[in-house]
């Protein structure tokens, strides 16, 4: 059988799911292509649609701006999607096309592998930010076990409809930027999900560290630059840093999974993308 795998967006020419879902083909055995779908702002996403489905893709990922745009489009969604209001993979299911959000259980899964310990005993999460990463995140941690998990947000309203989302037994407190500062020394994980501190705008940091405990977990979705200046902080205070590429790399590994049923171990992969991250 040979897949056809893509992904839609604009812009997506510096990518790197091609390299990544490559990589995934080759260590599964499986033949087939991942291509670049580029839908531009000019194109008719209806028509550019019907082009797909009438393709016969076996199945891809959707990034922005079309995560939310692609939803009426569907046959199905799985839950995570639907409670995120994001889909990022869609998988061609007899000629139905469904949707589902990898982020989560692909930041998830990154996690458990370097930090299992967090997932053991009683952690205390932060999030920062309340877009649609934050809500993937949010969902997975709870679908984990997790039950105290904070969101600190510049404006309080997206917070508190992530935390509206909430299950039984979970407590969620919404914090504004400068609280979730001074109260910060309370948490075993925090987690950057904004674009704070993304590449060009490096020299950014979304709140100070000045109250982080030198043995917390501080992660950040972010990988260009690979170490943002949150982490470099962090790390200069004594913390574990957890780095944004990993997510990258195990939600396509999900992703790979929903399309062919092959889980394909990270390895060394891990390390590969690292070093390819950072010679760009």
């Amino acid at each position: 059988m040979q897949f056809r795998l893509g992904l839609i967006g604009h812009p997506i020419q510096h990518s790197l799911s091609p390299w990544i879902h490559n990589q995934f083909l080759e260590k599964s055995g499986l033949t087939g292509t991942y291509s670049l779908i580029e839908i531009t702002p000019e194109d008719s996403f209806t028509r550019e649609l019907e082009k797909l489905k009438s393709s016969g893709l076996h199945g891809f990922n959707v990034t922005v701006p079309y995560k939310q745009k692609i939803i009426p489009y569907l046959d199905q969604l799985e839950w995570k999607a639907e409670v995120t209001g994001a889909v990022n993979t869609v998988v061609n299911q007899n000629g139905k096309w469904v949707g589902y959000n990898t982020d989560g259980t692909g930041y998830v899964r990154g996690l458990k592998e370097q930090y299992p310990s967090v997932f053991e005993a009683a952690c205390k999460v932060l999030i920062i930010g309340a877009g649609g990463a934050a809500r993937g995140i949010y969902q997975a941690l709870i679908a984990e076990g997790l039950s105290y998990i904070d969101i600190a947000n510049r404006t309080t309203e997206s917070a508190e409809a992530i935390a509206q989302k909430g299950s039984d037994g979970v407590q969620t407190n919404v914090l504004g930027l400068q609280e979730a500062e001074e109260v910060l020394g309370h948490y075993n994980l925090i987690i950057q999900t904004t674009a704070v501190g993304m590449k060009p705008n490096t020299e950014e940091q979304i709140i100070s560290l000045e109250q982080l405990n030198e043995d917390s977990i501080v992660s950040d979705i972010i990988y260009q630059p690979l170490t943002t200046k949150f982490l470099q902080t962090a790390r200069r205070k004594g913390a574990h840093v957890h780095y944004g590429h990993t997510m990258l790399l195990y939600q396509a590994q999900y992703a790979f999974q929903l399309w062919t049923s092959y889980n394909i171990p990270i390895g060394d992969l891990k390390q590969q993308l690292k070093t390819l991250l950072e010679g760009r």
